[in-house]
């Protein structure tokens, strides 16, 4: 799913708009047993618990794609019968109303969760008629040719209230706090089936975790039936493994610095795309080729890519690129640049010695305060 097809689907999680037919909860304590279950016809609920609700399945359909929303396919295996595609298939047509589905699903969570504290398993079935498009991209709400039927899982943790006082208006006196379990905003959750080119896709789903590095793999797994994808920070560890291990002695500020420049270029020329831009093992090694890393050099490309990330690895390019700073580091200096001047700091080798060159400008501060910078040649002999 691209970032316009979530959208599309966290809209409709308005009181007007919405189709959400049946809600479902179960309530977990830190021992990994139920506590309470409950079943609903959604628009039956009071409306404050309506608006909260909304509020939690927008917060499990956030974040940014490749980080914190991360598209999975399901493995052959896991589409055969008794798979775990097969299983959510059986327990999205049933609509939430078959109760041993429901105990399976709720088990499957409270086995593979990793969690060691209270939370709450919300589960809801939605059948979203799609509307058509007109040639100018407009909704048609009248073309409708499909309806989405899909299922929503957020997990969120369970805390007591913090201690405190509280006005009481009855009896018009400060009071103690009684303290309340409160549900918090979800920390994991997930769609099925995806949402893709505005349709229908059994074959994957879309997982959530409001922490991009603790995504879960054990969870992801035997839970979803998915394979564990690299999250953001491994794709920029790898990416820079590959780099380093390619390289080698040619592994140059310059060389670096036009890595850098080419990224940030790609996420340019593809800021109004629906994906982000993702870059392959060729189309790596084509960047690396065309940012002035020798043929000698990237003859052990491929083996690097290989045993680093994996032949058919993907990086993200948000996950691998810097693009709010440039940021040169030595064991007693760190120099922080403005992303798109790398262009001011050049090695040189002066004396003998190797030094970063810095281009200074008319003005300069040194702890807040605002120095003399020394002439230019040219000024000082007119």
């Amino acid at each position: 799913m691209n970032k316009k097809e979530v959208l599309e689907i966290r809209k409709q999680y308005k009181p007007e708009e919405c189709s959400i037919t049946r809600i479902c909860g179960c309530y977990v304590n830190g021992d990994k047993e139920i506590v309470a279950e409950s079943r609903d016809a959604f628009l039956s609920l009071p409306d404050e618990e309506i608006f909260k609700y909304l509020t939690i399945f927008k917060q499990t359909l956030s974040g940014t794609i490749g980080k914190n929303l991360l598209n999975m396919e399901f493995p052959l295996a896991q589409e055969r019968p008794g798979g775990t595609q097969d299983f959510f298939l059986q327990l999205r047509n049933s609509r939430l109303q078959d109760d041993m589905l429901l105990q399976e699903f709720y088990q499957k969570i409270i086995d593979h969760y990793d969690y060691g504290e209270n939370y709450y398993i919300i589960l809801i079935h939605v059948a979203y008629d799609i509307p058509g498009r007109a040639s100018d991209g407009s909704e048609m709400f009248d073309a409708s040719d499909e309806v989405y039927e899909y299922i929503l899982c957020s997990i969120c943790p369970v805390h007591l209230s913090k201690e405190g006082l509280c006005y009481n208006p009855e009896t018009n006196h400060m009071e103690n706090r009684i303290r309340d379990w409160l549900v918090e905003p979800p920390a994991k959750g997930f769609l099925f089936p995806a949402f893709n080119e505005r349709s229908t896709d059994i074959h994957s789903l879309l997982y959530f975790s409001k922490q991009a590095e603790d995504l879960q793999p054990e969870f992801i797994e035997h839970a979803l039936g998915c394979t564990f994808p690299m999250s953001a920070g491994n794709q920029k560890n790898a990416f820079q493994s590959v780099i380093m291990n390619t390289l080698g002695e040619e592994c140059e500020y310059d060389v670096i610095r036009n890595i850098h420049d080419n990224l940030n270029e790609i996420i340019e020329e593809t800021k109004e795309a629906p994906e982000p831009p993702v870059l392959t093992k060729p189309e790596l090694k084509r960047l690396l080729s065309s940012s002035g890393v020798t043929e000698e050099r990237m003859e052990t490309f491929d083996a690097n890519f290989d045993h680093i990330a994996g032949e058919k690895a993907e990086f993200l390019v948000p996950n691998i690129a810097e693009t709010r700073k440039f940021c040169i580091e030595t064991p007693d200096i760190i120099i922080k640049v403005n992303p798109e001047r790398a262009d001011l700091v050049e090695t040189r080798i002066i004396n003998g010695r190797q030094c970063l060159v810095i281009e200074m400008n008319d003005q300069v501060e040194v702890n807040g305060v605002l120095i003399r910078t020394l002439p230019t040649a040219d000024e000082a002999e007119s």
